[in-house]
């Protein structure tokens, strides 16, 4: 009787999971399946099977070459963006998260009630309050714009805090203390080594939040040149509205393709380490 239910909750398991897979990947493939599609083939064919003519390397030609290559501006801007604004607030999360786990001062109960409150605020309800700021400083339209708000990642260090305070032994910290190191030679040299699957896990969540970044961008900017991917390819998109604008949805689409694969990319290459830090803290010791 155990054996038989079992085998029926495994089969149905099975089920459950099938059919999610199945919802996550038919967006994925149909994607791919209109990237190799002319734009007659686009608006003209079955969604979920090729066109007549295979179309995909003539696409990402036209995608590059389109309004003089500003889409190969876009992708640089992107990386700018991640770099600096999802790779600085990975720093600054692990920082603050290590110095919150290891350290006792005054105060520490309310920054962890600041850092919980922060989470639960959507960044969408502070977009226009950051905006009128950004306005009197004179920040809108330059990449500051888009960059500072990035530094911010209250998920990312309340991760960082909770991975610290089980990654890191704080006998290990006392003998570095003891041995005459500083704090942040023992910080860069023991903790962040022990840090890194967490390290990993937190840059992810912020290299998706920021490559996809896209209502800040929204009304911080107005120059095209500026752009991220997202706001780059909204604005083709939105041409098809306008009175005398190009329809380039054949356009959108393959530069859609060419926009995940990076992070596809990044996810499939971190992907160990990243398993690792959500796992952190699952066993207790």
């Amino acid at each position: 009787m155990n054996t038989t239910a079992a085998k029926k909750r495994s089969t149905t398991l099975t089920l459950i999971t099938g059919l999610m897979v199945i919802y996550t990947l038919l967006p994925l493939v149909w994607l791919l399946l209109s990237s190799t599609k002319s734009q007659e083939d686009l608006l003209g064919s079955f969604g979920l099977w090729f066109g007549k003519d295979f179309a995909l390397f003539e696409n990402i030609a036209d995608v590059f070459a389109y309004q003089d290559g500003i889409f190969g501006r876009w992708i640089l801007n992107t990386l700018f963006y991640v770099v600096v604004g999802a790779g600085g607030a990975t720093i600054l999360a692990a920082l603050a998260g290590y110095g919150l786990a290891k350290f006792d001062f005054v105060g520490r109960k309310a920054v962890f009630a600041v850092v919980l409150g922060g989470i639960a605020v959507p960044p969408t309800a502070l977009a226009v309050p950051v905006f009128l700021m950004f306005a009197k400083m004179g920040l809108t339209d330059t990449p500051w714009a888009v960059i500072i708000p990035s530094l911010l990642s209250p998920f990312g260090l309340y991760l960082m805090w909770t991975y610290s305070t089980e990654a890191v032994p704080t006998e290990i910290l006392e003998s570095a203390r003891v041995d005459g190191a500083g704090e942040f030679r023992t910080f860069f040299k023991l903790a962040l080594p022990l840090l890194a699957p967490g390290l990993v896990t937190v840059l992810l969540f912020n290299l998706v939040a920021t490559w996809n970044n896209f209502f800040i961008p929204l009304i911080m900017l107005k120059n095209a040149d500026l752009y991220p991917l997202t706001l780059g390819l909204y604005s083709w998109n939105r041409q098809a509205n306008t009175v005398g604008g190009d329809v380039v949805f054949d356009l959108v689409i393959t530069g859609s393709l060419l926009t995940i694969i990076p992070l596809t990319v990044a996810f499939l290459f971190l992907q160990k380490y990243w398993q690792q830090g959500l796992a952190a803290g699952s066993v207790k010791q």
